[in-house]
């Protein structure tokens, strides 16, 4: 008989501490507990989706930037259509 044997790695994860108030670490938890997640998952998934926002403004900023300097050429469905050779 052969048995693959799989072993946990421990991963070490750095912590950080944050200071809030009594009322805040209370909706934090109340937060976590409607998820259905961990607060220390509420508080990553909180910063990150944050953090995808800021990128997300940053990203049309520069296209409404670009926009409005003219440095953006549209093509009509047609124009398309033809440069792909789909007519």
């Amino acid at each position: 008989m052969c048995y693959n044997v799989i072993q946990e790695e421990l991963i070490y994860m750095p912590h950080v501490s944050l200071r809030v108030t009594e009322q805040e670490k209370n909706w934090m938890e109340s937060y976590a507990k409607v998820q259905g997640i961990n607060l220390s998952d509420a508080i990553k998934e909180a910063f990150f989706e944050k953090l995808e926002d800021e990128y997300d403004l940053k990203a049309i900023r520069e296209y409404e930037e670009e926009k409005a300097n003219g440095y953006m050429k549209y093509y009509s469905h047609e124009e398309v259509k033809k440069e792909l050779g789909l007519e």
